[in-house]
């Protein structure tokens, strides 16, 4: 179905191929997962199959793609839209109408499909996402995960016979991933769709692919073979497959349904041992919210909330897609105004106080990295945060080398990988160190070594009093950084305390680690670590 044959793709003025010499073949009817660093080449490798690369990005392509028994080369994007259907990791720069359900009619209405098979397809696939409540909504106005499987489902309406997804899941919260997840196992087993996918949080998918393929960047070859296998010496690797490199399972388990038969004796090791956990010091009391109450039109993404946020925390928000999350850290720095109830950040209320001033004390990174970027390179980003925040010059470019080494200077945001863009962004907030940090989705596109840098860093701002608060959907993020968790639902707070207490038994929220060792109480390989160091 797919072909790579000797593959060498270089965009123009770069000093080194993105990929290199790829050789491999996708079988019609698989799941193919792709993986590999924060910008190794992925997405390079993922739009070469719909021939976005070239005839799209430029640059020149050595080899041969075929799919379907089509060479890329002769076959644009639109004459390959009957074969294959293309979600990249930025739902917005794809869409081409107003609301949900005209956007999953729009590709069957370029193909000439009948308007009675339209009809029946678009339904279906409003039930498969759980799109229904939403479908005469406007894009503009859905959360992030809602947009990310209004994406999905426009490239599933098609019915191709090829799925390539850049990030599918990295948008959705747990339950709405697995239902994704759940949808792409039965196009491949049921209909015989071939389905390549890059994904950063591989302890969602890796037990439902097939083959994975290894991008590993710069001058390194990529890999393919069966998960199991590559698992051995893959460099990113979900929580699962580290536990049991930790233990010496052999083979190792890609699932925890897997990894809870191999971890009856580790079960019995750590009985009498307790995870050990940084104390949590706090402060003075950096933002509150009373009562709070925020709608948009008819729709009301708040109700009553009330929260203390207090120097020295990292507090996690979580919750299903369009809960509010990001209403919240919006409120919290003034983008939104409060139907009822009180805002307070840095002792003021942020909606009234100069954006010079509230921006020196409370940062958000938002959805959207790229609507914090202006500048026409990484290097002018990065002296004009330095400039903006008057620290001194490369602080931001030293924060920046610290979370994604290696990134030209000369490059223009756009052109990085959504995994770079977002780190660029983060940058950029963090140089400025306010107090008050927010970070709305923060681990999108960043690979395990990006996230365990960035928690690195969030744990010495907490140490020197600052305040971080994180909207997310990744459990093992939270897990492994956050000291309290709150949990929205459809606006209201429903549940809130110290991590373990929140997470470890929530079928949803819980990390590998805690489902695969329960009772016991570990949330991360790293307590499991250090736990059996101090057993032995």
């Amino acid at each position: 179905m797919i072909e790579f044959d000797r593959v060498t793709i270089t965009y123009d003025r770069a000093v080194a191929p993105a990929v290199r010499d790829v050789s491999f073949t996708v079988p019609e009817g698989e799941l193919a997962l792709v993986i590999g660093r924060t910008g190794s080449g992925k997405s390079t490798l993922l739009r070469a199959i719909n021939g976005l690369v070239p005839h799209f990005t430029g640059g020149t392509l050595a080899g041969r793609v075929l799919v379907n028994g089509r060479d890329t080369r002769e076959y644009r994007p639109r004459d390959l839209a009957d074969v294959v259907g293309f979600v990249g990791q930025d739902p917005m720069t794809g869409f081409v109408t107003d609301t949900v359900e005209d956007e999953l009619a729009y590709s069957m209405e370029s193909l000439g499909t009948a308007p009675d098979v339209m009809r029946r397809r678009v339904e279906e696939t409003l039930d498969l996402l759980g799109l229904a409540d939403v479908r005469d909504r406007a894009l503009t106005s859905l959360s992030g995960g809602q947009r990310q499987r209004t994406a999905i489902g426009a490239a599933l309406t098609s019915h191709p016979a090829v799925l390539v997804l850049d990030e599918p899941t990295s948008a959705l919260d747990p339950q709405a991933a697995e239902e994704v997840l759940a949808a792409l196992q039965r196009l491949v087993h049921d209909l015989g769709v071939t389905v390549v996918m890059a994904e950063h949080r591989l302890e969602r998918v890796i037990q439902y692919a097939d083959r994975v393929i290894e991008v590993p960047g710069g001058i390194g070859l990529v890999s393919t073979g069966l998960p199991a296998d590559q698992m051995v010496t893959a460099p990113v690797a979900p929580p699962v497959v580290e536990l049991g490199r930790l233990a010496g399972w052999s083979p190792l388990p890609l699932s925890v349904r897997d990894a809870r038969r191999a971890a009856v004796a580790l079960r019995s090791q750590l009985a009498d041992v307790q995870p050990l956990r940084r104390p949590t010091v706090t402060g003075a009391e950096l933002a509150r919210c009373s009562e709070l109450v925020v709608g948009y039109g008819a729709v009301t993404a708040l109700r009553g909330v009330s929260v203390s946020i207090r120097a020295g925390e990292i507090v996690a928000v979580m919750g299903r897609n369009g809960a509010g999350k990001s209403t919240l850290l919006n409120a919290l720095v003034g983008i939104v105004p409060p139907r009822s109830g009180t805002v307070t950040a840095a002792g003021a209320d942020p909606r009234r106080t100069r954006p010079a001033k509230l921006v020196k004390a409370v940062g958000l990174v938002p959805q959207e990295p790229a609507d914090l970027l202006y500048a026409a390179t990484v290097a002018d980003e990065c002296s004009g945060a330095d400039a903006d925040f008057r620290v001194a010059a490369g602080t931001c470019r030293a924060v920046l080398e610290r979370l994604a080494p290696g990134v030209d200077d000369q490059l223009h945001p756009r052109d990085l990988s959504e995994g770079q863009r977002l780190c660029l962004a983060l940058a950029v907030v963090l140089c400025g160190a306010p107090p008050l940090l927010l970070l709305d989705e923060p681990t999108r596109g960043l690979d395990y070594g990006a996230k365990r840098r960035l928690v690195e860093i969030l744990r010495e701002l907490a140490a020197a009093g600052h305040a971080v608060v994180l909207s997310t959907h990744d459990v093992e993020m939270v897990a492994e950084v956050a000291t309290r968790v709150m949990v929205l639902a459809d606006g209201e707070l429903v549940s809130e305390g110290e991590t373990a207490t929140v997470v470890a038994d929530s079928p949803a929220f819980a990390p590998q680690v805690a489902k695969i060792l329960a009772p016991l109480t570990f949330l991360t390989v790293g307590e499991v670590a250090t736990a059996l160091e101090r057993a032995s």
